[in-house]
């Protein structure tokens, strides 16, 4: 006798969620020599559906008995199906849709799953990552193509007013991974050349600069040289005091103490400047940083910037550089960025997340995050928020999510 004409009783027991209820289940069927061959479990706000797959063997009709008397005196609804053979495997083209919202409505959901089930996948599991500062369901399917998928499920998206991330299942949703971050308008909540030009008075001329950038007159490169230009005469301890009004993102110290705590590796990159960016690495523990540096002389800002300017390209050949120094595929590295300069680095990675992003920048990276919570990143990696807050808990440090 095969495998697939075992003889199986699946045995599904729903009701109030309770201590005991699984033990006294799987101990009414147990002393018969029945076969495990699959057991689930799962509790939403207080209701309990538990499902054992087994093979009885000669004992079907006295583990029926036995399952419906415990099932009847605890006040459980029991279903017992006969049947042969273990569950199905699961198809090839495993993924993970990760879809945020807040609030998630059910008419989002609808169309989420009505898109998998159109596309010709198949949903073998649902959890929910978190419940604020957004809701976030995990949907584990097989069945699909990720790339074809993740197209079609980003015009759900955006439709819909929420947040999906397709990315390939199984161990490719584990092991160690590469994150790197944009830093202005995404690790902290300010652009750091506007700060600088506020304490100079500038800020109409450096304004003036980026609105030339934005109508296409001038490329990144042009453009910061010609900020920078405006900052000449700065004393060098301006630096400092810009530092200390830098703000973070809400959720920024969570998501890098978080991934730490994974053994992940993490990045910084940006279009701004390295005597910024560099403390900022320092004090979260972050691995790499890349930026530009400001000519300094005599203790004044010159003006000018040092060695080569850190635009679009500059940030991909640095992600590059980041994995291959940790001895990493690209498709196991995540970026994260707002703006135009960040597209590079957003494609080549395995998922590039938009954060908070111009339309352009969501409409062409892998996803988006349109909350305000940077460790709301997390929850596309599979991170429950139940195991970040047990986290912090058995290792108290200050958060700043919430």
């Amino acid at each position: 006798m095969t495998s697939d004409d075992v003889r199986t009783l699946s045995i599904t027991v729903t009701g109030e969620d309770r201590p005991g209820i699984t033990s006294s289940i799987v101990g009414a069927v147990s002393g018969t020599g029945a076969e495990v061959l699959d057991i689930q479990q799962v509790a939403v706000h207080g209701h309990l559906t538990l499902a054992l797959l087994l093979a009885p063997g000669e004992h079907a009709d006295e583990l029926r008995d036995a399952a419906a008397v415990v099932a009847h005196r605890l006040g459980l609804t029991l279903s017992v199906v006969e049947g042969t053979g273990d569950n199905a495997r699961q198809r090839h083209g495993r993924a993970a849709v990760v879809v945020l919202g807040a609030p998630l409505r059910a008419d989002a959901v609808s169309l989420i799953t009505a898109r998998i089930a159109e596309h010709g996948a198949n949903i073998d599991r649902i959890r929910r990552l978190s419940r604020y500062p957004v809701t976030t369901v995990e949907f584990d399917i097989s069945g699909a193509d990720v790339d074809s998928l993740r197209t079609q499920l980003s015009l759900v998206a955006a439709t819909a007013g929420i947040d999906v991330a397709v990315a390939p299942g199984g161990l490719a949703r584990r092991g160690r991974r590469l994150v790197v971050l944009d830093v202005d308008s995404t690790l902290i909540q300010q652009e750091v050349i506007e700060m600088l030009a506020a304490h100079c008075g500038r800020e109409a001329e450096v304004a003036a600069v980026t609105e030339r950038a934005m109508a296409g007159e001038l490329d990144f490169e042009q453009s910061l040289r010609a900020r920078v230009a405006t900052l000449a005469g700065l004393p060098e301890t301006v630096l400092a005091e810009v530092r200390r009004d830098v703000m973070l993102t809400p959720g920024a110290r969570t998501l890098v103490r978080t991934l730490k705590r994974l053994g992940y590796t993490v990045g910084l990159v940006s279009g701004g400047f390295i005597e910024i960016v560099g403390e900022l690495a320092a004090e979260l523990g972050i691995d790499h940083a890349r930026a530009n540096r400001l000519e300094i002389t005599d203790g004044v800002l010159t003006g000018q910037v040092l060695g080569t300017v850190v635009d679009r390209a500059g940030k991909a050949a640095a992600l590059r550089e980041f994995a291959a120094l940790e001895g990493l595929p690209l498709s196991r590295t995540v970026a994260i960025g707002d703006g135009a300069n960040d597209l590079d680095m957003l494609a080549i990675a395995g998922l590039g997340v938009a954060f908070n992003a111009k339309p352009l920048v969501r409409q062409q990276a892998h996803t988006s995050v349109n909350v305000p919570y940077l460790d709301s990143v997390l929850y596309l990696l599979g991170i429950t928020r139940e195991e970040i807050e047990e986290a912090d808990r058995a290792e108290p440090l200050n958060s700043d999510s919430m």
